[in-house]
């Protein structure tokens, strides 16, 4: 497995839980001191950052790009794939499709997950999902000519209230015969959501396909009371051999919740 930390530069989000905040050149550098062998990356847009300067960046520090955030499309743009107005869910998705070819060139996979929306109001529940469902059959699709999966995330009943659980996730991309269509893993939303985080694993198997390593508070593993190994088990135990990457609040600083999280997974997997 690859080892991740997460670098924002989206400026609605500097709340977030994301570990570095740094100008580009830093966080990589941050980043690579710590010891990770990739970044994942959530910037304003596709346009906000130059392809080559990214580039550049990886081929100076070592690294990799595990995947691309497309939250901004939210929080900085206010769009979702089920909204009510056709317009938005055109533009959310053009959106995510323009993300997904910037992640694409950098053989990185583009995550979806504030831009799913929610259902209620004039929006039934089956509405929603079918909404969501026809968006990822064409970022599946778009994902796939280079060579990458399209990462779709079930988040907590508080972000969404479409798909909390990585079983019922994995059930509904079969039964919406969704192709190239990962699930990710994120253990924050995890420990609200799902009974047994192990056996939330297991449910999701060959259908996992990124994991966001936080402890029960969204602080660096260790700082909460998560018990890894149980998890990291069952990871193994359903063949998993993607990234594992911190997503974590950058507590009580940064290169703090650097150093631990990876200390935490070199503990659990010695040979990352």
């Amino acid at each position: 497995m690859r080892t991740a930390v997460t670098l924002s530069r989206v400026a609605e989000s500097a709340a977030g839980p994301f570990v570095f905040h740094d100008p580009l050149a830093e966080g990589f550098k941050k980043a690579a001191s710590a010891g990770f062998d990739d970044v994942e990356l959530f910037f304003p847009g596709p346009d906000a950052v130059e392809l080559d300067a990214v580039k550049a960046l990886c081929d100076q520090h070592g690294l990799g790009v595990a995947a691309v955030g497309t939250g901004a499309g939210m929080v900085k743009h206010g769009l979702s794939l089920t909204d009510p107005d056709p317009a938005k869910r055109d533009a959310a998705l053009e959106f995510i499709q323009a993300m997904i070819e910037f992640g694409g060139k950098l053989g990185a996979p583009a995550i979806l997950g504030s831009m799913q929306g929610r259902w209620g109001g004039e929006v039934s529940r089956d509405q929603a999902l079918g909404w969501l469902a026809d968006a990822l059959r064409l970022a599946g699709e778009t994902a796939g000519r280079f060579g990458v999966p399209f990462i779709y995330e079930p988040l907590n009943r508080y972000e969404s209230n479409l798909i909390n659980h990585q079983a019922v996730g994995a059930k509904w991309i079969e039964a919406e015969s969704l192709s190239n269509i990962v699930l990710l893993a994120d253990l924050f939303h995890m420990n609200i959501e799902e009974v047994d985080l192990a056996q939330a694993i297991l449910d999701g198997g060959r259908h996992i396909g990124h994991v966001h390593y936080a402890d029960s508070n969204r602080q660096a593993m260790g700082f909460g009371h998560t018990d890894p190994a149980p998890i990291i088990a069952a990871l193994n135990e359903v063949g998993y051999r993607g990234t594992i990457s911190a997503e974590v609040f950058p507590l009580p600083d940064a290169e703090t919740a650097a150093r631990q999280t990876i200390q935490s997974i070199r503990q659990f997997l010695p040979g990352c």
